[in-house]
């Protein structure tokens, strides 16, 4: 817990006698007393809908989890640092300090604005979180931690994510609306559904690939029909999905099919590689408006500074991840485009995933790609969503099996294991990586050395409760 100062004023006179009330409110002891109460309100549900993205449905991802946030069973706790610098004006709209569990001390001058606002930052449950007495989170985050029961007694963290930033959303849906004339507002769905590409989609029996070309995420690059037949049959957003063929999807449930298709499809590749099954992705639980709820994962940039035992680990379930994307029983070749620390992340047991799909190719090893070079540049308003339209699509003949490795190589492991073990082991590694990271090295070079990498990792991991999603079965098998 910390405590949050916004001075903006340049009279600093009385700041040393507040500083010192900071350090007390601040101390262990102050943190360890009770909290107020937050009132608790009667919700406004309309209040909610701009921020949660339903007043733009059907151009949305779904409504499959709605439920759960207007039944207050997914809750976001709201740091009071979130809170703005408030004005002189402002001041009387805020609780009085035995309402409002943030407020400590407010301190006016002269000067236009408020001088100094004091809040010690602590979670603040909504009880009813979407009602406007009480502050929304900033709505131009691109994710948020939350907690999500199904009973109301046991909670679990959950990341709530938006498909693209709340800037690019808006931009996009400028786009639309000038795309049929000049006005920046207009009703997105009325322009969407005049689209050929939708009209298309309404008379489409099943989902081939001449439906998604020129989309612009990197999994719809190289599609099968097999590949495609997955999407439809596994698509969480309807409830009696199993068939390939498109007959029980309403026109709305086309339309937020091609929406999520056309932005990110980050969402689409959790339900249809679920990992319930084996497969490196949170679980995905559902949609409301234009958020998702997954299961909650760190980013794997906050374990750069673990010990070496961990990093060990976390370096060899990286280097496993990428080994089955390329190599798995439905012979899909799965490929980044672009790599960074928030790419994967990792389970309160342990465990590593991919947090972040969007930059995930896909090309069908078994049946191929059935567009042609041509067909990828077609455009429309869909292929903009996401893009300014301008981008250069990745052609699927220029990817490389080995391109996955040669990424975190370069990217991400030299972060993790830099300087974290002693000679001659940390040697070693560095020559592994150097390696792995070498782009003019044929695939089966670069494999190679990913592969003697991990098994020269895999003694230094340790086998401990540290590592539940591993123990106990590690301290009886080697496998683990």
């Amino acid at each position: 817990m910390g405590c949050w100062i916004y001075y903006l004023s340049s009279n600093v006179v009385g700041l040393f006698p507040l500083l010192q009330f900071l350090t007390l409110s601040c101390s262990p002891l102050s943190e360890a007393t009770t909290s107020p109460t937050v009132p608790h309100f009667k919700p406004s549900y309309s209040f909610g809908r701009t921020f949660l993205g339903l007043d733009k449905c059907n151009a949305c991802i779904g409504t499959s989890i709605c439920k759960k946030f207007f039944k207050e069973e997914i809750r976001i706790p709201i740091t009071c640092s979130m809170a703005n610098v408030i004005t002189p004006h402002q001041k009387n709209t805020w609780n009085s300090p035995d309402k409002d569990p943030c407020f400590l001390s407010a301190m006016t001058t002269d000067t236009p604005l408020v001088a100094i606002v004091i809040r010690q930052q602590q979670d603040i449950w909504f009880d009813s979180w979407l009602s406007p007495r009480l502050k929304l989170p900033p709505n131009y985050l691109l994710s948020y931690s939350g907690n999500y029961t199904d009973d109301a007694k046991s909670w679990r963290l959950v990341d709530i994510t938006r498909l693209t930033t709340k800037y690019q959303h808006d931009q996009a849906d400028k786009r639309i609306c000038t795309s049929v004339s000049n006005t920046k507002g207009c009703s997105i769905e009325r322009v969407l559904r005049k689209t050929e590409r939708f009209q298309k989609w309404l008379k489409a029996k099943r989902l081939t690939p001449d439906l998604v070309q020129g989309l612009p995420s990197p999994m719809l690059r190289c599609p099968s029909q097999r590949l495609l037949d997955r999407i439809v049959r596994r698509y969480a957003e309807v409830p009696d999905a199993g068939s390939i063929y498109m007959d029980h999807l309403t026109d709305r449930d086309k339309l937020r099919l091609l929406y999520t298709l056309s932005v990110n499809t980050h969402p689409i590749l959790l339900q249809i590689f679920p990992d319930v099954e084996g497969w490196p992705f949170p679980r995905y639980l559902g949609s409301c408006g234009r958020l998702i709820v997954s299961a909650s994962t760190r980013p794997l940039r906050e374990f750069y500074s673990s010990s070496p035992d961990v990093a060990a680990d976390l370096a060899f379930q990286l280097l496993s991840v990428v080994s089955s994307m390329g190599n798995n029983d439905l012979n899909y070749l799965f490929y980044f485009i672009r790599v960074d620390a928030s790419t994967f992340g990792i389970f309160n047991n342990g465990h590593l995933f991919i947090r972040d799909a969007s930059t995930l190719g896909i090309i069908d090893k078994q049946e191929g790609s059935q567009l042609t070079d041509g067909q990828q540049e077609y455009r429309d308003i869909f292929s903009c969503l996401a893009s300014d339209c301008q981008s250069t699509f990745l052609s699927c003949k220029t990817v490389r099996e080995n391109q996955n490795f040669i990424m975190v190589c370069q990217e991400i492991l030299p972060k993790l294991l830099k300087g974290k073990f002693l000679q001659p082991v940390q040697e070693k590694i560095d020559s592994f990586l150097r390696h792995c990271a070498n782009s003019f090295l044929d695939s089966q070079e670069v494999s190679d050395a990913a592969t003697k990498l991990m098994e020269f990792l895999r003694p230094l991991r340790s086998c401990d409760s540290r590592f539940a999603y591993r123990y106990p079965d590690c301290k009886y098998n080697d496998k683990y």
